[in-house]
């Protein structure tokens, strides 16, 4: 069974900024993370990379960090690149179905500016919560169904 950790949970009070790890939160179903500036973003209420990505892009812009891309969910150790949309995961006690893999970005974010690139269309993946749930820095991160 593919089983990783969660090493940040991030919000922000505005879209288009970085997020801040709050260490830990609430999702709720249908909304994601009610203080967070994406909740109840349809079908991209939460998004999620893996640390590894961001440890990646760090050799160009090394003061990168869990939520510099604004994602929602930084994991450690889980492939997310072998989910597909409809694969649901449980993050602590949350369960989440994926929705989307990858975005596009309709503006260039100032890490792109940075270092003329941007992980999140590639490598960021967005999820719907299906079950809500209280999510912690240091929580499992398990596939539970495919579609």
């Amino acid at each position: 069974m593919m089983e990783g950790k969660v090493v940040a949970v991030c919000v922000s009070e505005k879209k288009g900024t970085p997020k801040k790890n709050i260490k830990e939160a609430f999702l709720e179903e249908g909304v994601g993370i009610p203080q967070d500036a994406h909740a109840s973003f349809g079908h991209r209420q939460i998004s999620m990379l893996a640390l590894e990505d961001i440890e990646e892009a760090k050799k160009k812009l090394p003061e990168l960090q869990p939520g510099s891309f604004a994602e929602n969910i930084t994991v450690q150790g889980f492939d997310l690149k072998s989910l597909e949309v409809g694969d649901r995961v449980q993050v602590g006690e949350a369960i989440l179905e994926l929705s989307q893999i990858g975005k596009e970005c309709h503006t260039r974010c100032a890490i792109y500016h940075k270092t003329g690139d941007c992980i999140m269309p590639t490598r960021g993946i967005f999820f719907k919560v299906v079950k809500s749930g209280r999510v912690a820095v240091g929580d499992k991160v398990t596939k539970v169904t495919s579609k």
